[in-house]
């Protein structure tokens, strides 16, 4: 599968793009474990144009986990095309439209999800982004608004014409926010349409490495993108890649290894940005891994290793766990 001049191989999974997650720390992890493709947190265009520091930062790429895609949203033309030209000096090696995020304060001014409202709008900015820069443009949206307005079949065509070089779907509608479960039909019936001849990624409750395999197997995708399911879980991509690679999941890979590796994560966000800062970053992950379900009796540990302020106090307490 190809996006541009980037060859991924066979089965690719990429790191889904999400605010307050993937930042460079992660995005490294996830790379050495085997993702073929990470995104940047999404970036505010308006933000980028008015030179906000904060998002300034976003833009930080490394070599070392290439190929990269920085991704943007926004909902004026203008602000988009020169957002894009922005990241373009940045140096990634691709540029993604974000059409999906469905959170209020981002879908209800008309960016992200809110652009299905208003596709005219959405196909003018993915045109005029594409003839601005020289890199593959993609983008990343949803089904539709609500389940009356399932219009991606349609849209995938539009965008496509638009000159996109990959469409990545979430199975989704901007109204189930994060609910239910993702439809994966409509991703498929996409894939299957002779006229599409772009790579189709989808994106949605892609939780195991079954699950992976499945979507790839069931509905033909080119690439499966993976979100949520890599919380406290970055070696989610190992797992996935042994599994269809060679039918089984490393067992050896066990909870000391497992473990290692979140406390990596804790060291490279204090180092990154400082103690408490770092601490309370890495919380998330700490909060959402599937490491330490099934312990019995670890609510209290858990609830102390959520209120640790000190970098020494919350390893102690992550390396007494299963002692």
């Amino acid at each position: 599968m190809k996006i541009g001049d980037i060859e991924f191989g066979q089965y690719p999974v990429f790191l889904a793009p999400m605010e307050d997650v993937t930042d460079i720390g992660f995005r490294l992890l996830c790379k050495r474990f085997g993702a073929s493709m990470v995104y940047t947190e999404f970036v505010s265009a308006e933000a980028l144009v008015r030179d906000v520091a904060s998002t300034i930062r976003k833009l930080q790429i490394s070599d070392e986990e290439r190929p990269v895609g920085i991704q943007i949203y926004g909902r004026d033309v203008d602000a988009m095309v020169e957002a894009a030209r922005i990241v373009e000096q940045a140096g990634p090696d691709l540029i993604d439209l974000n059409f999906g995020c469905p959170v209020k304060k981002v879908a209800g001014k008309g960016a992200g999800a809110g652009m299905l409202q208003n596709i005219p709008k959405m196909l003018d900015i993915t045109r005029k982004v594409v003839d601005a820069v020289h890199l593959p443009v993609t983008v990343k949206t949803r089904l539709g608004w609500n389940h009356e307005q399932l219009i991606i079949t349609d849209l995938a065509e539009q965008l496509q014409d638009c000159g996109i070089q990959a469409l990545t779907i979430h199975g989704r509608t901007r109204s189930q926010m994060y609910t239910g479960e993702a439809d994966w039909t409509l991703i498929g019936e996409v894939k299957r349409n002779p006229r599409i001849h772009i790579p189709i990624i989808g994106n949605g409750d892609i939780t195991s490495a079954e699950g992976a395999k499945e979507a790839f197997e069931r509905y033909g995708v080119d690439a499966v993108m993976v979100g949520r399911a890599t919380f406290g879980r970055p070696w989610i991509f190992k797992e996935i890649r042994d599994f269809i690679d060679r039918g089984e999941v490393d067992e050896s890979f066990g909870f000391d290894q497992k473990l290692e590796v979140l406390e990596e994560q804790l060291r490279i966000n204090v180092e990154r940005i400082d103690e408490v800062r770092g601490i309370l970053h890495t919380r998330r992950h700490l909060a959402a891994t599937p490491l330490f379900k099934g312990i019995p009796n670890f609510r209290p540990t858990r609830i102390a290793m959520l209120r640790a302020e000190r970098m020494d106090e919350l390893l102690q307490i992550m390396r007494s766990v299963g002692k």
